[in-house]
Formats: C-alpha cells, sequence, structure tokens
C-alpha cells in the first residue's frame, strides 16, 4: 500500500490528506494522514441524524477505508472533547485497533467513559499531552499541540511535521482575548511555524460568512446576569454540556444572585463532574441539589441547568416541554434560557420546543439579539488574523457547509494566497502534497453510517427506506397460505395500516391473489427445486420477495402509493386441496405472462413488464382459452306465470 503516498505521476512520494467526515457539513469530524506504511486519524466525531432519517440518533463517517487498512494506523490526534470530534471513537474500536491516542486531559477524560460503556478500554491507549508538548506518531509525523481558544475548554490547534513540510491544521478555533481559564491562544507558536515556512494549511470554515471577529466568551456574562437577576421564578437555562466555559460562568451567575442548581440530562452531569475533577470548573458541592429535592427549594431561589439546546427528543428540555419529565413541570413563572444557537439542521425542532414552552406560559430568552451566546468558531477576521500568523503556501478550507468553504478560499485568496494554491474538497477526495504541488488524487470510498438508540444497530440504507416508507405511505402486510404443490392453499388476508387510497377490500384482495397467481404460474420453477422424493425445497423468501414487488409495482401505477410491503408465507403441506382464485373474474390488463403463455421467454427473461402503462398484446390461443373459461354465465331466463308479462329491462344501467 505505500504506493498510495505517491503522486499523480507516479514516481514523487507525496502526503495524502483524507477527510472522511466534516467536509460540506457540520459534525463527524474524520480526518487521515498517509505517508508510506504510516496512516495517522484527526478527530472522529459523529453528526446529528436529519429529520429523515426516522430511529437514527447518531450519524457516523463511513470507515471502510481504515477497516481495510487497519494494519497501517499508527495513531489518533484528538484535537478537543466535542461530540463531533471524538463521539464517533468509542464506536470505531469496535471494528479496529488504535494503538494509541494523543489528546487533553478533559477530552481523553470523557472518552475514557464512553470507551468503558461500549467496552473497547483495552483497543487503545489513552495519552494526555500539554500545551507544546510533540508526539511521534509512526515513522513520518511529529505533531505538535499549539494552545487556543474556543468554547470548551482544552482545546488544541496541531502543527504536524512531515517529510514535504509543516501542516497546520487549526481545529475549531476562535481568537478570544479575554478567555474565562485564563489560557490564551498561543499565537507565538503559529507566528513561529509560520516563519519557518507552512506548507499548508486546513482551518475551520464554520463562520467564514460572518464578517468581524467572534465577540469573547465574556460577553454574554451582563446578559445571562441582567435575565436572572430579573426573574421572578425558577430560571431554566439549556446550552451545551460540553460549553465548559459557559457552564462555569453560570455557576458563577447562581452563587452571584443565590440560587442553587439542580442538574439535568445525563451529559450535564457526566461533563460537570468531569471538569470539577480536573479543575476547568470551581464550584462549591452546597452550591448543587438533587433534582428530586429541587422542588423543595424556593423558585426564586431556584436555577435549573440542562441540556436540550438543539431540541433533541430525548433531552431534558425536549421531555419538559412535551410534560413527560417526571420531575420538573412548566410553571408561568419560569424564565428559561437558550444559551445556545441551532446547529444547521436543528432549526425545527429548537422552534418547535420554543413554542411548546411558550405555550405552556413560559418565558422564553432566546436568538442572536439577547446577547446570550457566541459561538466558539471564529469570524472572517480571526481567519484572515489565523492566515497571516501561519502564511502557507497552499490552503485547504475544511470543517464546514459547502458555501462556508467557498467563502473561506476567498478570504484565503484576499490574504495572498493564490487561487492555484486552494482547494474545496468533500468528504472522500484526497489532497496529494509534495514540497511543490497541491492535487486532488483519487478518491476514497466515503458516506455514512447510521446508528439507532443501541449505538450498536448500524441502520443500513435498505432499512432507513423501510422507516421511510412506514412514515410517509404506511405498510401493507399480507399472509398467504401456499402448498409445496405450487398452489394457493387458502385466499390470502391483506391488512392495511396508514395507506391512503381509493382502493377498496375487495380490490386489494383481487391484486394479491393476482400477484401470487402469476408468481407461482410464472416462478415456481425457479423457486421450487426438487430434492428426489423428499419434500421439495422451496425459496419461500424469493416467493415473498416476488409478491412485494409485484404488488408495489401495482399501487405505484395505480394508486401513486408505495407503501411497505410484506409478504408472510404460511407453507401447507404437498397434496392441500387448491383454492379456486377470484381474480380471474375481475379483467387483467397486464401483458399475457412470459415464457409460458405463448410469448418466448427469452425476450423477457420470464419477468413482468414494468412499465406504467398497460401494453396491448396480440390473442393467443392460451389467452383466448382463458377468457372463454372466465366468460360469465347465462343463467336460464324463469318461467313466466300464466297471466302476468315479462318487463324489458333498460338496456340503460
Amino acid at each position: 500500500m505505500a504506493n498510495n503516498a505517491r503522486s499523480g505521476k507516479g514516481q514523487e512520494p507525496c502526503l495524502r490528506v483524507i477527510p472522511l467526515g466534516g467536509l460540506h457539513e457540520i459534525g463527524k469530524n474524520t480526518c487521515v494522514f498517509e505517508y508510506g506504511d504510516d496512516l495517522m486519524l484527526v478527530d472522529a466525531g459523529l453528526a446529528f441524524p436529519s429529520d429523515g432519517m426516522h430511529g437514527v440518533n447518531v450519524v457516523l463517517p463511513d470507515t471502510s477505508f481504515l477497516r481495510e487498512n487497519q494494519k497501517r494506523i499508527r495513531g489518533m490526534i484528538v484535537t478537543h472533547g466535542h461530540e463531533d470530534h471524538i463521539g464517533g471513537i468509542s464506536h470505531h474500536l469496535k471494528h479496529f485497533n488504535i494503538p494509541v491516542i494523543y489528546g487533553p486531559r478533559l477530552a481523553l477524560s470523557m472518552l475514557t467513559g464512553k470507551m468503558e460503556e461500549a467496552g473497547v478500554s483495552d483497543r487503545t491507549t489513552l495519552q494526555t499531552v500539554s500545551p507544546r508538548d510533540v508526539v511521534k506518531v509512526g515513522q513520518h509525523f511529529s505533531v505538535e499541540f499549539i494552545r487556543n481558544t474556543h468554547s470548551m475548554a482544552d482545546s488544541y490547534s496541531l502543527a504536524i511535521k512531515t517529510p514535504v513540510g509543516t501542516i497546520i491544521f487549526t481545529g475549531d478555533f476562535k481568537f478570544d482575548h479575554t478567555p474565562v481559564d485564563g489560557e490564551h491562544f498561543d499565537m507565538a507558536r503559529l507566528a513561529h511555524h509560520g516563519e519557518e515556512g507552512v506548507l499548508c494549511l486546513f482551518s475551520d470554515s464554520t463562520n467564514a460568512e460572518v464578517p468581524g471577529f467572534c465577540p469573547p466568551e465574556r460577553s454574554v456574562f451582563p446578559n445571562l446576569d441582567r435575565h436572572m437577576a430579573a426573574a421572578e421564578g425558577r430560571v431554566i437555562i439549556t446550552t451545551f454540556a460540553s460549553s465548559i466555559h459557559r457552564v462555569s460562568m453560570i455557576l458563577e451567575l447562581a452563587l452571584k444572585n443565590g440560587r442553587k442548581v439542580g442538574l439535568l440530562g445525563r451529559s450535564m452531569l457526566n461533563v460537570i463532574a468531569k471538569a470539577r475533577e480536573l479543575g476547568y470548573m470551581r464550584a462549591p458541592d452546597e452550591l448543587f441539589v438533587p433534582i428530586k429535592q429541587i422542588n423543595d427549594v424556593p423558585d426564586r431561589e431556584t436555577l435549573l441547568l440542562m441540556t436540550g439546546s438543539q431540541g433533541e427528543p430525548l433531552a431534558a428540555l425536549s421531555r419538559i416541554s412535551r410534560g413527560e419529565h417526571p420531575q420538573v413541570r412548566v410553571k408561568t413563572t419560569d424564565t428559561i434560557i437558550f444559551s445556545a444557537s441551532p446547529i444547521p439542521g436543528n432549526t425545527i425542532s429548537v422552534v418547535n420546543t420554543i413554542d411548546k414552552l411558550m405555550m405552556l406560559g413560559a418565558k422564553v430568552v432566546y436568538g442572536k439579539g439577547e446577547g446570550i451566546h457566541v459561538s466558539g468558531h471564529g469570524f472572517q477576521e480571526d481567519q484572515k488574523l489565523m492566515l497571516a500568523l501561519t502564511k502557507p503556501k497552499f490552503f485547504v478550507p475544511v470543517h464546514g457547509e459547502h458555501r462556508m468553504l467557498v467563502q473561506h478560499s476567498k478570504t484565503g485568496h484576499a490574504m495572498g494566497v493564490p487561487e492555484n494554491n486552494t482547494l474545496i474538497i468533500d468528504n472522500g477526495d484526497v489532497v496529494e502534497l509534495t514540497a511543490d504541488s497541491i492535487r486532488k488524487g483519487d478518491p476514497v470510498k466515503a458516506g455514512i453510517e447510521l446508528l439507532d438508540q443501541s449505538r450498536n444497530g448500524i441502520v443500513d440504507a435498505r432499512v432507513l427506506k423501510e422507516r421511510q416508507q412506514l412514515a410517509e405511505d404506511g405498510v401493507v402486510t399480507i399472509l398467504a397460505a401456499i402448498s409445496t404443490d405450487g398452489a394457493m392453499a387458502a385466499p390470502p388476508r391483506v391488512n392495511l395500516r396508514g395507506v391512503v387510497t381509493t382502493a377498496d377490500a375487495r380490490k386489494m384482495s383481487l391484486w394479491t391473489e393476482r400477484e401470487i397467481t402469476w408468481v407461482l404460474e410464472n416462478k415456481w420453477k425457479q423457486l421450487c427445486r426438487n430434492t428426489g422424493g423428499k419434500a421439495p425445497e422451496v425459496d419461500w423468501m424469493g416467493v415473498q420477495r416476488e409478491v412485494e414487488v409485484g404488488l408495489g409495482r401495482r399501487m405505484r401505477r395505480e394508486l401513486q402509493v408505495e407503501p411497505l410491503i410484506l409478504c408472510l408465507v404460511q407453507p401447507a403441506p404437498s397434496g392441500t386441496p387448491a383454492y379456486k382464485s377470484k381474480a380471474m373474474e375481475e379483467k387483467d390488463d397486464r401483458p399475457a405472462p412470459r415464457g409460458r403463455a405463448g410469448r418466448p421467454a427469452s425476450a423477457s427473461n420470464g419477468r413482468r413488464d414494468p412499465a406504467p402503462a398497460p401494453v396491448k398484446v396480440a390473442p393467443t390461443a392460451a389467452k383466448a382459452a382463458v377468457a372463454e373459461k372466465v366468460e360469465p354465465k347465462v343463467e336460464p331466463e324463469p318461467e313466466i306465470p300464466a297471466g302476468r308479462t315479462r318487463r324489458r329491462r333498460s338496456a340503460a344501467v
């Protein structure tokens, strides 16, 4: 595999940088660095599911490339502890080992709990780092950790030394000159590498469309204080559990305003416990009250801090808005503060949660105009400062949706990076770097993996499509009794749930009978194999599939609906009396069966015509015989009693 790390000419060795997530999207940031036989991972995050991903809780990048090359993985670098950067690690460790993971104390402490819960603690070694520490990964990568400022404590940018030059990987960042924890951005190290020469900059693009500098985290303090002091009843605040600086300020304000704090949400409890244990957050024990006892505290002295700022269905605030939380009910005197902005894709869920809370009578404080939230990602001027300090030869914007990447590339051009030295890439694209060139190589497989609530079962494309069909068009279930002789033993039972259709039950039954009859007449020989005197081997799954496909095609054509169709076959023993289908009583507008009804089998390979409209077929002897067979019988006229005359039936109906 070492030849993969060759330039397009196949001669000069090159560095390959392969993002598997985080491009053209927000979330699941995962990047691979490859040189020779060495692979190094940088972060492995998750993303939120969209509304159409029914039953999906976690979205992860497709890691097929890593599974195929797992023997070449030398280690992983973690930039910080947000879920979109570490949330996928415990799942990935179930499929491939990572020799060692380097990262900040807080992030690795949170990761330890996730790995223990997933049962993969033995699949890797965790190694904590400090600012300006340098670690060696494999034979070709040397990584320096550079302290930066972000919405989470213990966050780093990376200076990666490679055989072709130095790469600056910013991670999530902004330039906050008044950090809450007093840990300033180590701009001196960025400038040092910029002076020595940076080959390529991979920079955060989240707020590339927003002009100016990002406000400091401290700017929300007076606004939160104002709303908290004005509240006459309970104060309920929701924010990201991982926003350690924000949570620290909220706890500080609770002390200032004489309020006891109750915590709701598993992630909020875990993060605060870890942060206090490691010294990133200072708050006295007496400040906190168990949630079961919070109702004993006067409302004017109560502050509830919880998850749910993104409208997650199972989060604490969402359950409260639906009246489903066991301990907390909304009061008309409550002041509820959303100290977070919706992640792209979550806006509708957040708005719905706000509406429900308002309908319950609470005062809800939200939106940019209130000054209760600032981003952890730098604006345009922050991005310009990063470009000015590092002075890269090549530039690749990452971590953002496509429009953000485009705007960030324009910022790079304005800062002196030539257009030919800039690449806009997508997940799976390969950036090939030499000391003098940058280009796209052959892409690798990239996509998504969907996990259900257990975080163990992968929801593949077929399962997701079935869930979407259930949600949109309902389900049709069919119970068919078929003997091993290849005959219907009883009329099929059809049940519809959630299906909007103009077809009555009789028509659905006739359609189903017709499909089963067609399959038995035209597919049975392919689906049944004699075993020499014993009972034949029947591919019952194949029978079910053929019936489902045929009925689905008819429903799409006739009713313009696509429900999920489930056919369950009850095998009957050989010799069971055959059921005489009523399907022949209804005119069949489909083409004649292939192969056995006069038309050459080779022309259609035994399949039904998928065309949406009926096809006119010349009548055959077989079909004429069928038509003669199903001709309605004329009952003999009853005798007319003497003295009465017969009344003529009108020709008009």
